[in-house]
């Protein structure tokens, strides 16, 4: 990486993965230490002596077999809780070959059983895998959209707003009513006029040494940079895990009487596209809740289905009715008409 782009989530454990021959990330003892050393698995004052104990063992021995038995001996339920929860997201991303492979296979079967908070943590250091050497800050800023939960603002002037919900939180907590979060969760004030910065050309270079302050916000309008950006991370993201080259635009409606395909980028996304697609009412609150339409085109239609090839597949995404943005990126990679899967 370019030397801004190496202080990029230098927390996530990107630097303690190994890339395989294909240019993969394999999972390595140094990595699951990273995991192992989370605040919801770090031992705090309380903790009892065996739960300090089999938490140093892991340090050392990351890969190390334990069962029920060892972990009854833990006083606190929670925590002994959160080990096993550890111990089973632990052996899921070691049982194939790549963590690629391993976060495909999480999405595959009945469900997803592991905790979303490590699921984001492997969905980041993916990303940032994806980004590679000559990412922008502004492709950073929006990449952030496929792991962090967003929150919305739609501004007086039409502006769409999108800054980091926990960051908002936090500015809520510590400030008090009338605070940043406060005024970031009415929507009513322009965000250039509080804490928190809107990435653009003119101070993008900062971003690099805030990265992991998530402080940045984006603007989801059409036609702006970071939309365009968005674009480019999703592009590479289905290249990385799928080896299709696709081109991915923004749009402004869904004209389309041979409409075949459509995935949402989130669950909001994918309940209106469904509808629209049906013939079924969306309703006005629905219809404003819609961020963002694109369009997703296969540079070779040989990588599609034979029976959708070349149509264009439409995409969306949508908040919620708390204004909150889930992007869920594996979508993007479990519902395209794909001819293989690589």
């Amino acid at each position: 990486m370019s030397d801004s782009a190496q202080n990029l989530w230098p927390h996530a454990g990107y630097a303690q993965l190994k890339k395989d021959a294909r240019g993969h990330l394999t999972v390595t003892d140094d990595f699951l230490r990273v995991l192992l050393l989370r605040p919801e698995l770090a031992p705090i004052e309380s903790s009892c002596a065996k739960e300090i104990e089999i938490h140093e063992r892991l340090l050392q021995e990351p890969r190390l077999e334990l069962n029920a038995e060892a972990l009854s001996a833990i006083q606190d339920r929670d925590a002994a809780e959160n080990i096993s929860v550890w111990l089973r997201f632990r052996n899921r991303i070691l049982a194939r070959p790549s963590l690629e492979a391993s976060y495909w296979a999480l999405f595959e079967g009945d469900g997803v059983d592991v905790p979303p908070v490590l699921v984001n943590q492997i969905t980041q250091v993916l990303v940032q895998h994806v980004l590679g050497v000559d990412c922008t800050a502004i492709e950073a800023r929006a990449a952030e959209l496929l792991f962090r939960t967003q929150k919305v603002s739609v501004l007086d002037d039409g502006s769409v707003m999108a800054a980091d919900h926990e960051t908002v939180e936090r500015h809520a907590l510590e400030s008090g009513f009338g605070s940043v979060g406060e005024l970031l969760k009415q929507g009513g004030i322009p965000l250039r006029t509080v804490d928190l910065d809107v990435i653009q050309d003119s101070n993008q270079d900062t971003y690099w040494d805030r990265s992991e302050r998530f402080d940045m916000v984006a603007c989801l309008n059409l036609g702006q940079e970071s939309m365009d950006a968005f674009c480019r991370v999703l592009e590479r993201w289905v290249q990385h895990f799928t080896s299709a080259s696709v081109r991915i635009e923004t749009a402004r409606e869904i004209q389309d009487e041979r409409w075949v395909w459509h995935v949402g980028l989130d669950a909001q996304a994918s309940g209106i596209l469904n509808d629209l697609y049906t013939g079924n009412v969306v309703d006005e609150d629905r219809q404003r809740r819609m961020l963002c339409l694109f369009v997703l085109s296969f540079d070779n239609q040989s990588d599609m289905l034979s029976e959708v090839a070349g149509k264009p597949v439409y995409l969306a995404m949508a908040m919620d009715t708390q204004q909150l943005l889930k992007i869920k990126p594996q979508n993007l990679l479990l519902n395209l008409p794909l001819a293989r899967r690589s």
